[in-house]
């Protein structure tokens, strides 16, 4: 723990009192994206609410936080992440690091995290391996990691999957089609591989055995850094899709937006699509990614929990932007601060013991944590939303009437106060209208 000066350095900084011990959090993202932004962003929030609030108690001493800003440039290969993590932990002297947001790269600074017993609350990077096959194979070393969000890839994939049934329906019930073509347009990314080939999978399986009853017509992998998709997007054209299926978290997920639109290509987009998550996705796309469709945390006027429309005005308020799922370092902040409280004890077993019984109401929806550290899907815990770009604003079309189990809980309806229909994009409405095909 740090020194009461340099307490007294970071509170003037943030504009709040002062304080006795500290306790620093590295915040680790790749600061010269959104994504890291993000992380930074909601990190500071949790840090002034907690502070203003007269820090963490432990054991009846008072401790405020102090953030370290970690550029862990995860966009690029290489090892300059792996660096980033080092030197926070060994020369910046963190005592805990939350974000974190490309598998690769994540799969190599969670190393050193184990290395030094620093636990981790991983704030953006979705892959499964990142703790199935760690945490339960090798409790010991790696039990200082736990993931907030988003949700791992596979409940990621079947939110996802749901919100492409959504779109499916839409397409019979308002277009006669009954079976869509889809096509996959996804980044070059180890977290994308898995929900690239369930969708091809269940494209075409009919819908009694899970499927979507369509038809999987090509798959497509531009870089995460492509700076266009204009051919990929035309070879969709040809392939006579109806749908496209997204997977994208870096900044191909704004050119893929800005050339479906420009082109008018005249298919639906949804999947998962992170850049159309933030504020000025409109802005980005010069106009034209009106309608894209994503897997989403935050939507404009819904309620996730009584905390979510708080904060989500308060990080518009002060940021300008409605925050992307990376701001959850702010729900991360304070889960470790929450576990810290309860543990009565900054030391680390403890803190971990606190962690692994963590019931949290969040913005993100209720917290708690499985087996391996990640936190629970399903109702009553994380959902996730579907995003649609409507009316110039980011609208959640799902969960709206969400039955999760109609066999074995026929009276369970999940929705969430604010949600919308989904809209099929106009021109695709007028290219389809009346073919049945």
């Amino acid at each position: 723990m740090r020194s009461l000066f340099a307490c007294l350095v970071l509170t003037v900084a943030l504009g709040i009192g002062t304080c006795g011990q500290v306790i620093r959090i590295g915040v680790v993202g790749p600061m010269a994206y959104i994504q890291g932004e993000h992380h930074w962003y909601g990190a500071i929030l949790a840090a002034e609410e907690i502070n203003a609030a007269g820090g963490i108690d432990v054991d009846g001493t008072k401790y405020t936080i102090e953030l370290v800003r970690i550029d862990s440039n995860e966009m690029q290969p290489g090892p300059e992440a792996v660096g980033a993590v080092e030197r926070a932990i060994t020369a910046l002297k963190v005592d805990f690091l939350v974000g974190g947001f490309r598998t690769e790269a994540m799969l190599a600074m969670t190393e050193v995290a184990a290395d030094y017993k620093k636990i981790f609350l991983i704030a953006g990077a979705a892959d499964d391996a990142l703790l199935k096959g760690r945490v339960d194979k090798n409790y010991d070393r790696y039990k200082y990691l736990f993931r907030v969000t988003p949700v791992r890839s596979t409940y990621l994939a079947q939110v996802s999957f749901i919100l492409l049934r959504e779109v499916v329906e839409t397409f019979r019930r308002e277009l006669g089609i009954e079976q869509p073509k889809i096509a996959i347009v996804a980044e070059q990314a180890a977290w994308a591989n898995m929900i690239v080939t369930l969708v091809a999978l269940q494209a075409g399986a009919p819908v009694d055995k899970g499927g979507f009853g369509g038809q999987h017509v090509g798959t497509w992998r531009p870089s995460a850094l492509a700076t266009s998709v204009a051919a990929e997007l035309s070879a969709v054209e040809r392939a006579g899709a109806h749908i496209v299926f997204t997977v994208f978290s870096g900044p191909v997920g704004v050119v893929f937006g800005r050339d479906w639109g420009r082109l008018q290509i005249p298919v639906a987009t949804v999947g998962i699509n992170v850049e159309a998550q933030a504020q000025g996705w409109l802005e980005a796309t010069g106009g034209f990614g009106a309608y894209t469709a994503t897997v989403g945390i935050y939507a404009e006027g819904v309620a996730v929990t009584e905390k979510t429309i708080p904060f989500v005005n308060g990080f518009r308020t002060k940021f300008g932007e409605i925050p992307l799922y990376t701001a959850g370092t702010y729900d991360a902040i304070h889960i470790l601060a929450d576990a810290i409280r309860r543990a009565g004890s900054l030391e680390t077993d403890a803190v971990i013991q606190a962690l692994e019984v963590t019931d949290y109401v969040a913005t993100l929806g209720r917290v708690a944590f499985d087996e391996l550290h990640d936190p629970i899907w399903g109702p009553e815990h994380l959902t996730g939303l579907g995003v649609q770009w409507q009316e110039g604003a980011p609208r959640a079309f799902w969960p709206r009437e969400w039955r999760p189990d109609p066999t074995a809980q026929p009276d369970l309806v999940i929705g969430y106060p604010g949600t919308v229909p989904y809209q099929i994009p106009p021109w695709v409405v007028d290219h389809w209208r009346g073919t049945g095909k």
